[in-house]
C-alpha cells in the first residue's frame, strides 16, 4: 500500500501553533496508529520547525511549497487539532488529484474540530471531493471503521437521513405565503452588507460571491478597518464614557485587572466604546444595514478587540448613539446586526432573520456561534447529547440569562488579541431556538435549518465546560431537534451557526418555516434538519 501523506494546516499566529504543538502531535500519533493496525502508512508531508516551535503549515505560500512535494494522486489526509487558516492549503488541495481526508480530534479544549468544520466548507465551496472523520483517540468503533472504509475506497459516506428538501418538507400554506411576500419585498427594496475588509481567518467559505449576493436585493459595500480605525480617533473620550456608564448603569460588570497585557482594564473598553460609536457613525454614513467586521488580522494589532462592539450593535436596547454633530440618534431603537469575523454567509442570514423576526413581532436579536464542541449529559431527566455552542467573545445580551445584568466582561485570551478588550461573557438562556447556515454548493447559495433547545445545565457542568474550552467566552448549551452528533458534523459546511430565539416550539416552528420559505423565493436552495414537526 503506497503511504499516505499528512499535513498538518495551522493559525497565522505564532502564539496559537505554538500552543496547540503538543496536542497535535498527540492527534497525529493517535491517527497513525489506527492507520497502521489497518495497514497504512502514515508520512508527514512536512517538519517540525525548532525555530517556530510547531510543526503547522501557517502561510499560503509554504501551503504551496509543501504541496509540491506530495505525489498529486497519493491518498492524503489533513489532521487537526487547531483553528486553521482554510487558505493555507487551498490551492494545494484544489489541484490534488488523490483521495482527500479531513480528519479532526473530538476536543474541546483543542480547536480542532471547529477548523476541519470551517475547511469542509471551503472544499465544498470550491467543489473538491473530500471525506471527513472525527474522534476522541481513533479507537472507537465508528472511526475504526469510517478508516478502514477510506482506505480501501478512498472515499466516506455519512448518513444524513436527518436532511429533508424543502420541496418534500409540506411546509404549511400560510408560513410559505408570509414568507415569499416579505422576501418579494425585502428583494425589491434591497440592502447594503457593509463589509469591514473581506475575508477573516482564511474563512473562504464565508465569502459569498457578489454574483450570488445580488439576486438576493444586497449589495456589499467594501468599507476598511483602516477607516474604522481613523474614525475612532474622532470619537470624544466624553461619548465612549457615556456608553460605559450606560452599560455599567445597566448591570454589566468587568472584571479589570492593573497589568495591561494579561488583564483587562477600564482604558481597554473604552476603546471599545470609541468603536462601537465609529462603527455606528460609519454604517449610518454608508446606510449600511448591517455590517461586519474582519477585526484578527490588522485591526487587532491596533486596538483592542471588536467583540464588545459586536454584541451591543446586535442588540436591540443599547447604548444610544447620536452622529458627530449630536443632534441625530442613529438607527434609534433598532440594533444594526452585526456579522462577527465578517462571515457574509452569516451577514445574509441575520439581516433577513432580524427584519422577519421583528415584522412578525418576535425578539428580533440574532448571532452567530461557533459549533465548538458537545458532549452527552443529564438534563431534564434524560441524557441528550448538548452543544457547546461557543462565540469567541460576544453575544447580545438579550440572549443572556438576566441581560445585561448576567454579562460580565473579562478580557480576551493574551494568545489572540495582544491588546486585550472586554467580551460580553454570560449563558445563554433556557428557550426555543431556530439555528440556520447559509452556504456555498455547487456554485449556488444553499440554506440549512432547523429547531433546537437552549438548555440550562447545572452550573458545574457549566463551568467545566468553559473550563474545557474558552472561559472568557459566551456559551449556549444546545440540543439540536432530531439530529445526532455524526448527521451535524457531516453535513454543516461551515464552523459558525446562526441562532434565533422564540417564545415556544409552536412559534419557533412557525417562523422557522415562514423563513424557509423567504429564502427559497430569494434563490436559496433549502434543506431542513432534524424533527421540524
Amino acid at each position: 500500500m503506497q503511504p499516505i501523506y499528512l499535513v498538518a494546516n495551522g493559525d497565522l499566529r505564532l502564539s496559537a501553533n505554538r500552543n496547540c504543538e503538543a496536542a497535535q502531535s498527540a492527534m497525529e500519533q493517535q491517527l497513525a496508529r489506527a492507520i497502521e493496525k489497518l495497514g497504512g502508512t502514515v508520512k508527514r508531508a512536512h517538519p517540525f520547525d525548532p525555530a517556530k516551535q510547531h510543526g503547522f503549515i501557517d502561510s499560503q505560500h509554504y501551503g504551496m511549497e509543501v504541496f509540491r512535494s506530495i505525489p498529486p494522486r497519493a491518498p492524503l489526509i489533513v489532521a487537526e487539532a487547531v483553528w486553521q487558516y482554510s487558505h493555507h492549503i487551498l490551492a494545494g488541495l484544489i489541484t490534488h488529484q488523490g483521495p482527500i481526508l479531513t480528519v479532526a480530534n473530538w476536543s474541546g479544549t483543542w480547536p480542532g474540530l471547529v477548523g476541519m468544520l470551517n475547511l469542509n466548507g471551503c472544499l465544498t465551496k470550491a467543489g473538491v471531493p473530500y471525506s471527513t472523520l472525527w474522534s476522541e483517540e481513533f479507537t472507537d468503533d465508528f472511526a475504526v471503521r469510517s478508516l478502514k472504509k477510506w482506505l480501501k475506497t478512498g472515499k466516506i459516506s455519512h448518513e444524513t437521513t436527518h436532511v429533508t428538501p424543502y420541496a418534500a418538507a409540506h411546509v404549511p400554506a400560510a408560513a410559505a405565503k408570509a414568507g415569499k411576500e416579505f422576501a418579494q419585498a425585502f428583494r425589491k427594496h434591497k440592502a447594503i452588507l457593509g463589509v469591514f475588509d473581506e475575508g477573516c481567518m482564511g474563512m473562504y467559505n464565508a465569502i459569498i460571491p457578489d454574483e450570488l449576493l445580488h439576486p438576493t436585493g444586497v449589495y456589499k459595500e467594501r468599507l476598511s478597518q483602516s477607516t474604522l480605525y481613523a474614525r475612532m480617533r474622532t470619537v470624544k473620550e466624553d461619548d465612549a464614557r457615556t456608553v460605559y456608564r450606560w452599560l455599567r448603569d445597566r448591570g454589566m460588570t468587568f472584571k479589570f485587572g492593573r497589568h495591561e497585557e494579561t488583564d483587562l482594564t477600564e482604558d481597554q473598553v473604552i476603546q471599545q466604546c470609541k468603536m462601537y460609536i465609529a462603527a455606528l457613525r460609519i454604517a449610518d454614513e454608508f446606510r449600511c444595514d448591517t455590517i461586519g467586521i474582519q477585526y484578527q488580522q490588522g485591526l487587532k494589532d491596533l486596538v483592542p478587540a471588536s467583540d464588545l462592539t459586536e454584541g451591543l450593535l446586535n442588540n436591540v436596547d443599547r447604548p444610544p448613539v447620536h452622529d458627530d454633530a449630536g443632534a441625530r440618534e442613529l438607527f434609534a431603537g433598532e440594533a444594526l446586526p452585526h456579522f462577527n469575523e465578517v462571515d457574509e454567509c452569516c451577514g445574509l442570514d441575520a439581516l433577513v432573520t432580524y427584519r422577519l423576526w421583528r415584522s412578525m413581532g418576535l425578539p428580533p436579536e440574532t448571532t452567530l456561534h461557533d459549533l465548538r464542541w458537545g458532549r452527552t449529559v443529564k438534563t431534564n431527566g434524560s441524557e441528550k447529547f448538548v452543544w457547546l455552542l461557543e462565540i469567541s467573545g460576544a453575544v447580545p445580551p438579550a440572549h443572556l440569562i438576566g441581560g445585561y445584568s448576567g454579562a460580565v466582561g473579562e478580557r480576551q485570551p493574551p494568545m489572540y488579541f495582544r491588546l486585550g478588550g472586554s467580551t460580553i461573557k454570560g449563558v445563554s438562556k433556557p428557550g426555543a431556538v431556530v439555528w440556520s447556515r447559509v452556504f456555498v454548493a455547487g456554485g449556488a447559495l444553499h440554506y440549512d435549518t432547523g429547531l433546537a433547545e437552549s438548555v440550562a445545565l447545572p452550573d458545574a457542568e457549566t463551568q467545566d465546560r468553559w473550563n474545557l474550552t474558552t472561559p472568557q467566552w459566551p456559551v449556549m448549551h444546545a440540543v439540536l431537534d432530531g439530529v445526532t452528533r455524526d448527521q451535524m458534523m457531516a453535513r454543516h459546511k461551515s464552523n459558525h451557526i446562526n441562532v434565533v430565539y422564540a417564545p415556544d416550539r409552536a412559534t419557533a416552528r412557525t417562523a422557522m418555516f415562514t423563513r424557509a420559505a423567504a429564502m427559497k423565493e430569494l434563490g436559496l436552495r433549502v434543506s431542513f434538519c432534524g424533527k421540524i414537526r
